[in-house]
């Protein structure tokens, strides 16, 4: 890293929390800016270090500040980081980046415009998995990739403004994306909403690539089984990515030009860290970023493509 910096967390709710241990824990911290009294003061008595404010935009003229996170309630991402985009600061925005594709672009065209670093918080990213799983796709071992399944359900936090999809499964959307490597050419969807009407409890999201790919993903907060996982379907092969394990199992399953099934067995082919803190990797690679210059891996750009599928699949409005 080429110099020390000072960052603003803006935000502390149930996810803010996690970025502002860990960018302490990283050495970074400055302020945190957080309007509720009631998530304010156990911080200050927790960091009685850092310096606490009830307003984020009285940091957008600190020449202490280099750079802010922003997470906040998605429906204000677009205009806090705009604001500071234009103040000079570098922005590490959480997911979703915006609730629509323009805003989205406007965030890009802005951080462009003024040279900033403009990074989002697309987790799975930045496991270690999904770089293996890459690098085994390129490699050739699954022969031509035929269908990509992802799964992200359980018995979780319902939501009121935003659905199952733009809940849960961002992260999957940005990873199913990356591990692509384009853009999908069709984007279908449906959803039952049970609980409130017109917001869906429970999604399935279809992508179709130019190549003939399919990729598919489940995301559901009322179900009765916590599921994350990753298959995918090969000419030569299928790999099972079980994230609660962090083990990806290689099997050597296929069916032949005769049509008859052929099982070779399987091998777990990487078996991850307990002890691997995505979030810090995510976290310090906007901090060298910021330092360097250099482009995020979940950059604004990336974040665009990411946002307009969830918009082609459930264009958002607000109840």
């Amino acid at each position: 890293m080429n110099k020390s910096i000072s960052i603003a967390a803006i935000g502390a709710g149930a996810w803010g929390r996690n970025l502002v241990k860990t960018l302490d824990q990283l050495g970074v911290l400055r302020v945190v800016a957080e309007s509720a009294v009631g998530l304010r003061t156990p911080l200050q008595a927790a960091y009685p270090h850092l310096e606490m404010v009830d307003d984020a935009l009285a940091l957008l003229q600190r020449d202490d500040i280099d750079a802010v996170t922003i997470a906040t309630p998605a429906p204000t991402h677009h205009a806090l980081a705009r604001a500071f985009l234009l103040a000079g600061k570098d922005v590490f925005v959480e997911k979703p980046m915006t609730l629509t594709s323009a805003e989205a672009a406007d965030l890009v065209q802005v951080a462009e415009e003024n040279q900033r670093i403009l990074m989002v918080g697309h987790l799975l990213l930045y496991k270690p998995a999904i770089a293996f799983i890459r690098d085994f796709l390129a490699d050739g071992r699954l022969g031509r990739v035929f269908t990509l399944h992802q799964e992200r359900a359980k018995h979780g936090k319902a939501r009121a403004v935003e659905n199952a999809l733009w809940s849960l499964g961002v992260h999957d959307v940005a990873a199913l994306l990356h591990l692509a490597g384009s853009t999908p050419s069709r984007v279908s969807a449906s959803g039952h909403a049970g609980l409130r009407p017109e917001m869906e409890d429970d999604v399935y999201l279809h992508l179709g690539f130019e190549d003939g790919r399919m990729a598919h993903l489940h995301s559901s907060w009322l179900w009765p089984e916590d599921r994350r996982r990753l298959t995918i379907i090969g000419s030569q092969g299928m790999l099972v990515y079980d994230e609660k394990a962090e083990s990806i199992t290689h099997f050597r399953k296929t069916i032949d030009a005769e049509l008859m099934n052929v099982d070779l067995g399987s091998d777990v082919v990487f078996q991850g860290d307990s002890a691997f803190q995505p979030l810090a990797a995510e976290l310090t690679d906007f901090i060298e970023c910021v330092q360097t210059r250099r482009t995020p891996r979940s950059d604004g750009r990336q974040a665009v493509a990411v946002v307009q599928v969830l918009e082609q699949a459930f264009p958002f409005s607000p109840s």
